[in-house]
């Protein structure tokens, strides 16, 4: 199999200062923050506060993309090219 890492791009600064920090995060804690955010919204929902039900709705997406994010960086690490 070729090899995949292509040397001609990098990433940038502040790329490899998000994975830094990014990477020092449990995976865990994204994975509970979506949870917490259906929980929210769905209390709200019951409540009876449609609109603020569906702000607390929508961050559930966002919080598990972050954690895929996450979980990317601490299984691949920064660009391969650096080392």
């Amino acid at each position: 199999m070729e090899n995949l890492i292509n040397e001609e791009r990098e990433e940038g600064k502040v790329a490899k200062a998000i994975e830094e920090q990014t990477s020092k995060l449990p995976s865990d804690l994204f994975l509970y923050a979506g949870l917490g955010a259906m929980g929210i919204s769905a209390t709200l929902k019951i409540m009876g506060m449609k609109h603020t039900s569906l702000f607390f709705g929508q961050w559930v997406a966002p919080f598990l993309l972050l954690g895929i994010y996450n979980k990317i960086v601490k299984v691949e690490g920064h660009d391969k090219a650096d080392e």
